[in-house]
């Protein structure tokens, strides 16, 4: 009977492989019922057989208490992005400029999450998530329950395996349709309700998730090039993506982008571009790694994909700064595979230029494949249309309105309009801000309504009401010691991250680092002229004006003191900027590639020697540095007549360079 075990797990095995890798089922459905009917039943009359690998594993069932990190052998890194022909053009000189003419093999890019399998004696001990590239999480008992994952190899080898987990497009409308019937929140999009099934503690609800994945690596290889450790995975039982094409040139890889970029949508999976990888291993271990990046690689990111719909409405919203933002609301559209019902119209400019109305046919889009906008609306296809009318108060505490100084903008002057407080605390935690883990939108709403927050130092006072916070819903005591050691945390940033923390008007987290950088304390920043601040490059009259009036208000300073009393620190930490007549105070445009420097290395050098790195050129910039196969901006430079740098200048700035290496 052991041998009929056997003989069934292996049958089961190639069964599951065909239905689910190659979508060429040999037995029907009752033959594989009747197959795995018989195989639990030996199982279950003698347990001490079961194999590690055996299908009826892979339902689900094993429940852990948490996620242990795991230290990844080989590190897995991140791919450099480019987002248009000419980027990618360039990084094929590059790559030819140093190991001559090359073969690429190009990928589909799909949207979901990297998973590493670890096989030792060809038996699967484990599966991590990518992390921090570094350590990743045990997501083993979830990736078990995949069924195209082989749980054992032919070959018994010991080895790494890298590739995407993702959710089907129709697995995903299914769970969606299940979900909104119970009356649970819906999944945005595929690539999210695929992340939030591999992190689910229970395995019997990834289970039921239908996941899927593709394998595109093996990290360590003794094959020659990437296409033949694909065929090595394809032996061996991974499914690898069925459309991987080899290109014997840059052109070619053109040609299959612009016929991916068409076909997309008619895949059953989401994809956002296009893996394009040398495929001599030799040539790619001789090109190397960035601090970041494998040189050896590249991803093309697609523009942003359009769609039509209906504009329903339009509804105000309150920022921080009291500013009126108005919403579109529309019909249900799905793009890139998430359903977008809002989308932001900017300013009441912003629909006059569009000539918007409500009931418009609309063209919508996602910005960077993330944010929806709308671009222009479908006049053919008007009929029935309102026109949307300006408010005169606030939509929240019917404050009258006033017009920015800009006269574009619609604010809402209360400034203790509760709107405003809200937005203004969900600021102050963000990432880029203070960076406080573990408060969200709704939580820090509940917490100001509840009257737990009302300013900036209440999230520092949070400590003092531990046992009021421990009698809500969800927060037990480790969540909210893991809350109080983040806020702690917090106190540690530097200058930069409280300057945009506070919400001045107008200032983002680059003019913040400035600020920062220049004046290296918050009481120096507090006491600054503003003439003095109208004068720093990429500040202005405005800027200055709005920094300035902030610092004049005394509940501001009061805030900032209290915040310096409760233990923030209030000084900048990062390099401190070296003086240099050649930079400091000047505009800087990077364009074409530059042979010794990456052009983040580039921007770094620049603001540490007191200058401003800038993205397009103008009349207001100082000098262009110019690398192999610039583009359209030095031909402005030119133009404008603006001083052009190339390498040759900066290898007579040794002086600089070297000062920057040693720091």
């Amino acid at each position: 009977m052991q041998n009929r075990y056997h003989e069934l797990v292996e049958k089961l095995k190639q069964a599951n492989y065909e239905y689910y890798a190659l979508d060429n089922p040999t037995l029907t459905d009752i033959e594989y019922d009747s197959l795995y009917d018989e195989l639990v039943k030996i199982e279950e009359e003698h347990p001490d057989w079961i194999r590690e690998d055996s299908p009826t594993r892979q339902v689900g069932g094993e429940i852990i208490s948490k996620f242990e990190k795991v230290k990844h052998v080989t590190p897995l890194m991140s791919i450099a992005d480019v987002f248009n022909e000419e980027e990618l053009i360039d990084w094929d000189k590059k790559i030819r400029k140093q190991v001559g003419e090359v073969e690429y093999v190009c990928e589909l890019k799909i949207d979901g999450l990297s998973v590493n399998l670890t096989y030792e004696n060809g038996e699967l001990i484990r599966a991590a998530t990518r992390g921090d590239g570094q350590i990743g999480e045990d997501i083993s008992h979830n990736v078990r329950t995949i069924k195209t994952i082989p749980r054992a190899l032919k070959n018994k080898d010991s080895i790494e395996i890298r590739g995407e987990i993702y959710m089907p497009i129709k697995s995903f409308e299914l769970l969606n349709e299940e979900r909104e019937a119970k009356g649970e929140p819906l999944f945005q999009n595929p690539r999210n309700a695929a992340a939030g099934s591999i992190r689910q503690l229970d395995s019997k609800v990834a289970a039921s998730r239908k996941l899927d994945a593709f394998f595109y690596h093996v990290p360590k290889t003794p094959y020659k090039t990437h296409y033949e450790a694909l065929e090595y995975l394809k032996e061996n039982g991974f499914i690898v993506n069925p459309n991987i094409e080899k290109k014997n040139n840059i052109h070619e890889v053109l040609e299959y982008i612009e016929k991916w970029t068409e076909l997309r949508p008619s895949l059953p999976y989401d994809i956002d571009g296009i893996v394009i990888k040398v495929n001599d291993l030799a040539l790619q271990s001789e090109l190397g790694v960035t601090a970041k990046y494998p040189k050896w690689v590249i991803a093309y990111k697609f523009p942003a994909m359009e769609v039509q719909t209906k504009l329903i409405d339009v509804i105000f919203t309150v920022g921080r700064t009291g500013q009126i933002t108005p919403n579109a609301v529309l019909e249900p559209i799905k793009i890139m595979g998430s359903t977008v019902k809002r989308a932001t119209l900017h300013n009441m400019d912003f629909i006059r230029e569009r000539d918007l109305e409500k009931g418009d046919i609309v063209v919508v889009r996602k910005a960077g494949d993330v944010i929806p906008e709308v671009v222009r609306n479908v006049p053919e296809r008007r009929e029935n249309t309102e026109v949307i009318e300006k408010i005169e108060c606030c939509p929240i505490c019917g404050t009258h309105l006033i017009e920015s100084a800009s006269k574009i903008d619609l604010l809402c002057p209360n400034e203790t309009c509760p709107a405003r407080n809200i937005e203004a605390l969900i600021h102050f935690v963000e990432r880029k801000a203070m960076n406080i883990i573990g408060l969200g939108e709704n939580i820090i709403e509940d917490f100001y309504n509840m009257g737990i927050l009302e300013d900036f130092t209440s999230f520092y006072h949070l400590d003092e009401r531990k046992e009021e916070l421990m009698e809500l819903e969800g927060f037990g005591q480790k969540s909210i010691n893991k809350l109080l050691d983040n806020i702690e945390e917090s106190k540690k940033n530097s200058l930069e991250n409280l300057i945009f923390a506070l919400g001045i008007k107008g200032i983002g987290e680059k003019n913040a680092r400035i600020l920062a950088k220049r004046y290296k304390t918050m009481e120096a920043l507090m006491q600054a002229e503003e003439e003095e601040l109208k004068a720093i490059n990429d500040i202005g009259p405005i800027l200055a004006f709005n920094i300035s009036s902030y610092f004049k208000e005394e509940e501001n300073t009061s805030l900032i003191m209290h915040l310096k009393e409760l233990g923030l620190n209030m000084n900048y930490l990062g390099k401190a900027v070296k003086e240099d007549e050649r930079f400091t105070g000047k505009k800087f445009v990077i364009t074409g590639t530059i042979e010794k420097y990456s052009r983040d290395e580039l921007k770094a050098i620049i603001e540490s020697l007191g200058g401003v790195s800038a993205e397009s050129v103008s009349k207001k910039t100082d000098a262009v540095i110019v690398g192999e196969s610039p583009g359209s901006k030095y031909d402005k430079a030119v133009s404008l007549n603006i001083p052009i740098w190339t390498e040759e200048t900066l290898k007579e700035m040794k002086d600089v360079f070297t000062r920057y290496a040693e720091e």
